[in-house]
């Protein structure tokens, strides 16, 4: 999967500005793996949310700067140095009140290291693979219904 070009970011971010409003409740989707990404994506359209896709951290701390969404749903290891612990660090310093609604994806609670930072962080984690009940208990519950 390509990384989109700034002008892509940019406008993805426009569509999701502060003050816009939109049909429902908006997430922001950080998952590398195209497959997963998009059965997310579907999964959360099909039960009302908007979903802005984003295939890494650094692209998804872009948005999350330029944007306005309900909740974060990341997978905690990404490519690029930046990690969902990273955007969990990020949401506390700038937008608080989101760093309370993100939900974490991992196929890697083995790690001790990643164990240790999901323990930290304090915020639920859904380990893959999952089934779409066990996503959505997860979503309404941590970000609310749309």
């Amino acid at each position: 999967m390509s990384s989109p070009s700034p002008d892509q970011i940019a406008a993805r971010a426009a569509l999701h500005a502060p003050g816009r409003e939109g049909s429902g409740v908006r997430i922001l989707l950080i998952e590398d793996e195209p497959a997963v990404a998009a059965f997310l994506c579907s999964a959360l359209e099909r039960h009302g949310y908007e979903v802005l896709p984003s295939p890494s951290a650094a692209e998804g701390l872009r948005l999350l700067a330029a944007g306005n969404f309900h909740g974060v749903i990341s997978d905690f290891r990404t490519p690029g140095g930046i990690s969902g612990a990273d955007v969990h660090d990020w949401l506390v310093r700038h937008r608080p009140a989101l760093a309370e609604r993100i939900i974490f994806i991992t196929g890697d609670t083995a790690s001790h290291e990643t164990i240790a930072l999901l323990a930290q962080a304090g915020t639920p984690c859904i380990e893959k693979p999952f089934r779409v009940h066990q996503l959505m208990a997860a979503v309404e519950k941590t970000i609310g219904k749309p």
